[in-house]
């Protein structure tokens, strides 16, 4: 049995559709990534699934519970990290342990297990007594991952984790999520970073609330099939954007770093015939083909879900 099920899930608030017919399964053990601009329906579409937004048509089971028909069946199965920081910030690390194990019923030799589960994982051994509020987001999230865990759930949601955390708190955080897959534990992410989302076993696209593409990285990138990109680097990116738009081989341009990003139309057309071009047109440029990024994926689905 899938650990998450959706059908044709929908939303609407009022005229606006913020979700939009979603269908897609999710497998137990597995970190399934949700990509979306901000606004794109992500948010949504995790409240709904955790129980705490009525879906207004379709259907979802989390863990195989039907989350219109028992919300709160699916809340004891589930942790959740919702986007906006989770914890009480007056209070001590020690005293949210015992708050979040209170919720979910911890006692005993349980409740001394798990607070040292979450102390380690965190690593705010010895920190116990300071206030949840002066700690750094990296250390605050691990805490709030931590507390929405200590009862052990099967399936976890965790809504934009590390929003507003540095890259090095980050690289530690996705390591504390592939743990937990590797203990088994269904994890589903929403991202709008594209390099977590390299982590993710596979990934949903989701645009103006409609599933775009799903798949694993590998599949996603097959999108360029057929269509080769090749890196430009200029003195002058600009003007090579605006040359190469105005050449028939070249389908389209994005920016990508210092450099620009080159779908060709075919796998005919060749790197070395663009340079020329951008020589003929008094820009010096190397050119080289490179494997599509998730950045090139992303921008592409994007463009042909909105057309």
């Amino acid at each position: 049995m899938n650990a998450i099920e959706v059908r044709e899930l929908t939303r609407r608030f009022g005229a606006f559709v913020a979700v939009d017919r979603l269908s897609f399964d999710v497998r137990p053990g597995e970190i399934f990534g949700f990509l979306g601009a901000n606004g794109a329906g992500k948010s949504t579409t995790i409240r709904m699934l955790c129980g705490l937004l009525r879906p207004t048509s379709g259907t979802a089971r989390v863990g195989g519970i039907d989350v219109a028909v028992d919300p709160e069946a699916v809340k004891q199965r589930i942790g959740y990290m919702s986007q906006r920081f989770s914890l009480y910030e007056k209070l001590t690390v020690d005293q949210n342990i015992a708050f979040f194990a209170g919720i979910y019923g911890l006692t005993g030799d349980s409740l001394a297990a798990r607070r040292t589960f979450a102390l380690e994982m965190a690593g705010l051994g010895g920190r116990e007594a300071v206030l949840t509020g002066s700690l750094s987001a990296g250390w605050r999230q691990r805490l709030s991952l931590g507390c929405a865990i200590l009862h052990e759930p099967p399936i976890v949601f965790l809504d934009e984790p590390t929003g507003g955390v540095d890259p090095l708190s980050r690289r530690r955080f996705w390591r504390l999520i592939r743990d937990l897959a590797r203990a088994g534990t269904t994890v589903l992410v929403t991202t709008h970073y594209l390099d977590e989302a390299e982590h993710c076993d596979r990934i949903a696209v989701i645009h103006a609330g409609r599933l775009a593409a799903i798949g694993s990285v590998g599949e996603l990138k097959q999108v360029f099939a057929g269509r080769p990109i090749i890196e430009v680097r200029a003195p002058q990116p600009v003007d090579a954007m605006r040359r190469l738009d105005q050449m028939p081989e070249v389908e389209k341009t994005s920016v990508f770093g210092t450099a620009v990003h080159a779908v060709l139309r075919s796998a005919e057309a060749r790197p070395d015939l663009v340079s020329g071009r951008l020589r003929d047109a008094g820009i010096p440029a190397s050119c080289t083909l490179v494997a599509p990024s998730l950045e090139d994926v992303f921008l592409d689905i994007v463009e042909r879900s909105g057309r």
